[in-house]
């Protein structure tokens, strides 16, 4: 376990380079993350980890291209996501997001809420509809297309975000918490969805939460933030094969994982 990127892999996917945020107000400055270096090859799980404002979804943000970066890059496929303030636009197309908060359109159905992406690129409607239809059917949703929002779970309508998110075919999926506000047995769902959906599309996984258990889940590293300023503290490699059930949360070598990033967090006290 280290906090030291890897060394340079001709099959990285991201790479951020030594991002650094600092944010500004008339009252304080504030520096949300500092000189962050992070390598994640293709097909990866990483988990993000640590206490709240340690700059985690700022990190995710930052490669997202939702926020610029004060100092340093993110490189996807060799290509920089950064220019000053602006992102490349054929860097970003490779992304998909999904947040906390699904944020579908009330007033469109499941197929139009997963094809938007898709109409907003000008892609005609026998094609998207047909690309939607095709991503409800692979997050469980099949039967669902001509629901609306408001007749969904919470889960259901997490499922139609990741879908609205994989509808651009992005070889990178940032998620941010997004199965936070669901409750345990659909968050544990959820957990196992995500790691299938991730293996039929072969992306490469970004995902932030404040849950030890689910960072260890799922992620193939968990990457542990220091408090503000953010800086990497330690990178922690999970050996289990994916995809994984519910069963090896119950094995001792995942308890001990868990319990050395727990202590590893309660020490910042």
């Amino acid at each position: 376990m280290a906090a030291a990127p890897p060394e340079t892999d001709t099959d990285v996917k991201i790479a951020v380079e030594g991002v650094t945020k600092i944010f500004e107000t008339k009252k304080k400055t504030t520096v949300a993350l500092q000189d962050i270096n992070l390598q994640i090859r293709s097909g990866e799980v990483v988990s993000l980890i640590g206490r709240s404002g340690c700059g985690k979804t700022t990190l995710l943000r930052v490669m997202a291209g939702l926020v610029a970066p004060t100092s340093g890059n993110v490189v996807i496929n060799g290509r920089r996501l950064w220019n000053g303030a602006s992102v490349e636009k054929s860097v970003i197309e490779q992304l998909g997001v999904v947040f906390q908060e699904a944020n579908l359109f009330p007033w469109f159905d499941v197929i139009d809420n997963i094809a938007l992406p898709l109409k907003l690129r000008g892609v005609d409607t026998a094609q998207r509809r047909a690309r939607a239809q095709e991503l409800a059917e692979l997050v469980g949703l099949g039967g669902f297309g001509r629901s609306y929002p408001r007749e969904l779970s919470g889960g259901m309508r997490q499922r139609v975000a990741i879908a609205r998110a994989l509808s651009c075919d992005p070889e990178l999926l940032l998620m941010d918490e997004p199965f936070g506000a669901l409750d345990a047995l659909t968050r544990e769902k959820m957990n196992i969805e995500l790691q299938r959906i991730a293996g039929a599309t072969g992306a490469t996984v970004v995902f932030v939460t404040h849950d030890i258990s689910e960072a260890v889940f799922l992620g193939d590293r968990v990457v542990q933030f220091t408090p503000r300023p953010g800086r990497i503290e330690e990178i922690t490699d999970v050996g289990f094969e994916r995809p994984r059930d519910v069963d090896v949360q119950t094995t001792g070598e995942f308890g001990a994982i868990v319990r050395h990033l727990r202590h590893q967090l309660e020490g910042e006290l």
